[in-house]
């Protein structure tokens, strides 16, 4: 059974993801994730995520072990870049290597956007120029399960998600807070965390993408009313492509809206992957 090792976006939890992991695994594949990236004191957020693509690696080194079989490393937004990142950095991770990566709507900046970005992160323009300004005061609390799912029902963007994701975002992505008050539920990614990944999103993936020679093809699978596309551009993300580049129906969150059809997406990329040869 061919291993994925999936890595999610930005906020939203492994678990968010149960409905598309099941259409993988009901396809053959086995599926491996890292439930929080960021969370982990050992690997933190720090300018460019050096340590977040490592969390990544590590876990995929070991499961990759485990499995005695290369894998394939697909990301969602955040998690398509850390693949990539940890691809480009450990090829041979866990003794068998990495088979191919798969890009969910995480485009890659380069060229004069790269450094724009970097310039932008020194100033207090970057909270403008990504959620981070939404993200640093988000709700964190409400009364209930219940209380939660009605109020992500009432948002725009989460109406648009498959009711059972945004089900699972509710259940399996939110805490229990039993304090004096009673019984809360709270988000289980932390905000300030959230926010900081956003404020270091990196501006260095061509330079280091030229110092490490990926090993593997990669494919990405786009949303087409996407903003973070037309925000970024493809203009790196089709050179690394190299025209393995799909468009389906949706947004940036469209693992969300149409978890099906990005499994059947996802597994028809893997198996014409397979049939690559390595870079």
């Amino acid at each position: 059974m061919p291993l994925i090792i999936f890595s999610h976006a930005n906020s939203f939890p492994a678990s968010t993801y149960r409905v598309l992991f099941r259409s993988l695994r009901s396809r053959g594949f086995t599926v491996k994730a890292i439930d929080k990236l960021g969370h982990d004191p050992a690997y933190p957020v720090t300018d460019n995520w050096p340590h977040l693509a490592k969390q990544v690696a590590a876990f995929a080194a070991a499961e990759i072990e485990k499995a005695g079989e290369a894998a394939f490393l697909v990301g969602h937004s955040l998690g398509g870049f850390l693949s990539l990142m940890a691809a480009a950095r450990q090829p041979q991770m866990g003794g068998h290597g990495v088979a191919g990566v798969v890009l969910l709507d995480s485009p890659l900046v380069g060229g004069w956007r790269s450094t724009a970005l970097q310039v932008g992160k020194l100033t207090p323009m970057m909270e403008k120029m990504s959620p981070a300004g939404v993200s640093k005061t988000r709700r964190t609390h409400w009364p209930s399960r219940e209380a939660a799912l009605l109020a992500f029902q009432a948002k725009k963007a989460f109406a648009r998600w498959e009711p059972q994701v945004l089900k699972d975002y509710i259940e399996h992505g939110m805490d229990i807070d039993i304090d004096g008050d009673g019984a809360q539920c709270v988000l289980g990614f932390n905000r300030e965390i959230e926010t900081a990944i956003y404020n270091t999103v990196p501006h260095n993936l061509e330079s280091l993408l030229r110092r490490h020679r990926l090993q593997c093809p990669v494919a990405f699978i786009g949303g087409t009313h996407s903003r973070e596309m037309k925000q970024v551009g493809m203009a790196l993300t089709e050179k690394i492509a190299k025209g393995r580049i799909t468009m389906t129906e949706g947004g940036h969150l469209f693992p969300m809206e149409y978890p099906l059809e990005t499994a059947r997406l996802v597994a028809s990329q893997l198996q014409a992957l397979q049939k690559l040869p390595t870079w």
